[in-house]
């Protein structure tokens, strides 16, 4: 239930709802206090989009080229390469597709097993009013023109190379452009509800040359991940029935050898032991095609992955937890050898790359690589990642507060059989069109604290030109999930921490339990207690924050997005510490929130049952019962299709602020989902935050 992807659509005639009236954007009045704050955000805007984004990197099996997209602008501004160099960045190259439109898109980088080609995904060549149709494309290694190999018909995703190099893979919904993240927005809701456009995602095949597309798993299983066996004739999947946005989180692990019917080789439903009742997530054959690895723990959407490494032979059997009681989250991994493992994880506010040594069902032995205060990619490792077959190198997309995106390289050594890897130097950038970017905001810290008998992480954004004997106003900024942590990322152009810091707040961004980085007895200690002790941690940081910076206590701010949403709305009813609140896509009322939103399926984790089966686990958490305590100030904005946090939420919490008599605005915006996708709403958020915030905390820092 968080906010996690930022995809470009094509904009048409943008409306936004305000308060439950329709009007077009062009001809809304700035919300800004003044021309000097429009004039200054315009600023951040317009460097923001001069920043080249890296999406996408790929080494060679081989290690000798590397293949990345970058991005420039955004929405109908915005320009995405596909580029080749050789693996230190020098020779870049750019790909050019016959005919193609100059504002292509790519996605899902694969090199062949022999290195021999580079297969990606890409819209060029596709009409505007198809531009969410993907096509694979392939590029000879020390080509420079693509050739387009299909003609598909539907939503890709997820290319793969078939080990044997005959053909390539991906996930289809055939006759379906619509996106099926759960950030996206729904569909309309009409027709026979629960049947009529449910979407059906399988696993697809086609010879690597072009010809007939196969789709080789059922259409009564949605397929969400998958790798294949060494061999190249089985392959795993994280998979459910139909609808794919909801049943994620009963998923269970299939094999099946194509041409047979699916075997269930895992289902967390019946597994005893941690697993029990927990999502799984990249699933990972070993070399020899004996086990397969994943990652389980208690997530929130698919692609927010953290938990404990777990290990099943691939004919299946008990799962073993190689990394029980570890304090960090595992996010990603990739076998090394039969018995080694390279992971990534959240570990507090940073990114840690270890590599973790089998030894049976015992613990597995760490060796930390490197620990970077640093986002990699989105957070996943999924496209940001990429590792040469023979291990000895590695490169990956990283950014922080102070630095915006680059590819990093480091070269790794395999020591012997059964030994961990080692890294060879620290990593190195490998690409520099973005070296002369400054930041517009002050320098970031990392900041700790404990709370009941938890070690707690957060980050503090200063304002820029910080000065010590003044005393500033703070927004407290909770992230989504709340299986996530917020780590250091140069932001995009829209709402966001970073811009508020540039306009001169202290920005303060807490990753309370339930948070990832700190373990899974960390993460699962909001199960059942939503709001309560992740609020408590939020609190004792702010108040370790003020007894160490010039911080106004009277001029808190609280914000965040979707779980964070649900935070600003909740805390507070809790405590009268907060001034002013902007809530983005939050929710107010568990109970009717649970019948509501398109993806229940995720609070049976977390709430431990139903609605119907246990009411009052969810009631204690509704801020709506708790309405009458609540005096803050609240700006309000959520999206016209927002499947995960419905705006029916966000009109609750709007009108019972008016009941009370506290000052409250809703802003609706047409079109959007859980995931604001058009630049032009990211800055209308921005504007009216800003607004609202120096209405109730003051524009500029006081003496």
């Amino acid at each position: 239930m968080r906010l996690r992807a930022r995809i470009v659509v094509p904009a048409t005639w943008m409306m936004a709802v305000c308060a439950g009236v329709m009007i077009p954007l062009c001809a809304q009045a700035s919300t800004a206090s003044t021309s000097g704050v429009q004039a200054r955000i315009a600023e951040i805007m317009r460097r923001l989009r001069d920043v080249h984004r890296f999406t996408a990197v790929a080494l060679a099996p081989n290690g000798r080229t590397v293949a990345w997209t970058v991005t420039k602008g955004s929405g109908s501004n915005s320009r995405e390469v596909l580029q080749l160099a050789a693996a230190n960045g020098t020779d870049v190259r750019t790909v050019r597709i016959p005919n193609g439109d100059r504002a292509c898109r790519y996605a899902s980088l694969q090199w062949s097993p022999d290195s021999r080609t580079l297969a990606f995904l890409s819209n060029c060549n596709q009409p505007a009013a198809r531009a969410n149709q993907l096509d694979i494309y392939e590029v000879p290694t020390h080509g420079r023109r693509a050739e387009r190999i299909s003609h598909l018909d539907g939503f890709v995703h997820e290319l793969a190379w078939t080990p044997n190099g005959r053909d390539v893979s991906f996930l289809y919904v055939h006759g379906d452009l619509h996106p099926i993240a759960a950030v996206s927005p729904t569909k309309p809701q009409i027709g026979v509800i629960g049947r009529t456009g449910v979407e059906h995602q399988r696993l697809a095949m086609l010879p690597a040359d072009g010809g007939t597309v196969r789709e080789i798993t059922p259409a009564s299983l949605f397929v969400y991940e998958y790798d294949w066996a060494p061999a190249g004739a089985r392959v795993a999947y994280v998979g459910a029935p139909p609808p794919g946005r909801d049943n994620w989180w009963t998923a269970k692990l299939y094999t099946q050898q194509v041409g047979s019917a699916p075997e269930v080789t895992l289902d967390p439903a019946s597994v005893s032991g941690s697993l029990h009742g927990l999502q799984i997530a990249l699933p990972r054959w070993s070399p020899d095609g004996a086990k397969i690895a994943f990652i389980g723990g208690l997530m929130s959407d698919q692609g927010a992955t953290g938990g404990d490494v777990y290990v099943v032979g691939a004919d299946g059997g008990a799962p073993v937890d190689v990394t029980p009681g570890i304090d960090i989250s595992p996010s990603w991994l990739q076998w090394t050898g039969n018995e080694s493992l390279l992971v990534s994880s959240f570990a507090g506010g940073s990114t840690r790359l270890s590599s973790f040594t089998l030894h049976g069902k015992a613990a597995a032995t760490q060796q930390a690589l490197f620990t970077v205060p640093a986002n990699v990619g989105d957070g996943t490792f999924a496209s940001a990642v990429s590792v040469s077959a023979s291990n000895e190198r590695l490169a990956f997309i990283d950014s922080t507060f102070d630095s915006p995106p680059q590819i990093d390289a480091v070269r790794l050594r395999t020591n012997a059989a059964h030994e961990p890897l080692a890294v060879i130097g620290a990593p190195q950038p490998i690409t520099h069109v973005n070296a002369g970017v400054k930041p517009m905001w002050g320098p970031a810290v990392s900041v700790h604290w404990r709370n009941q008998g938890f070690a707690v992480q957060g980050w503090l954004l200063f304002p820029p030109h910080y000065d010590p004997h003044r005393h500033y106003p703070m927004i407290v900024y909770v992230h989504g999930g709340p299986s996530w942590a917020t780590r250091p990322s140069w932001p995009w152009d829209g709402y966001g921490p970073v811009p508020l810091a540039a306009m001169g707040y202290f920005v303060f961004m807490p990753n309370p339990r339930g948070s990832f980085g700190e373990g899974e007895r960390f993460e699962q200690a909001v199960r059942r207690d939503m709001g309560y002790g992740d609020l408590r941690d939020i609190l004792a940081g702010v108040d370790t924050v003020e007894a160490h910076y010039p911080i106004d206590d009277h001029r808190l701010g609280l914000t965040g997005w979707s779980y964070g949403g649900f935070m600003s709305m909740f805390a507070p009813t809790q405590t009268h510490r907060f001034k002013a609140a902007v809530v983005g896509a939050g929710l107010s009322d568990w109970k009717s929130y649970y019948g509501e939103n398109s993806i229940d399926e995720w609070m049976i984790p977390f709430f431990g049952a139903s609605v119907y089966q246990d009411p009052q686990v969810y009631a204690k958490s509704s801020a709506i019962n708790f309405i009458e305590h609540d005096k803050t100030p609240s700006l309000i904005v959520v999206g016209q299709y927002d499947g995960e946090c419905p705006a029916p939420q966000s009109f609750e919490y709007w009108h019972a602020l008016r009941a009370m008599g506290v000052p409250a605005k809703l802003v609706v915006y047409a079109g959007e989902g859980h995931a604001f996708y058009k630049p032009a709403d990211r800055r209308n958020v921005l504007l009216r935050a800003l607004d609202w915030f120096a209405k109730y905390l003051g524009a500029t820092p006081k003496a």
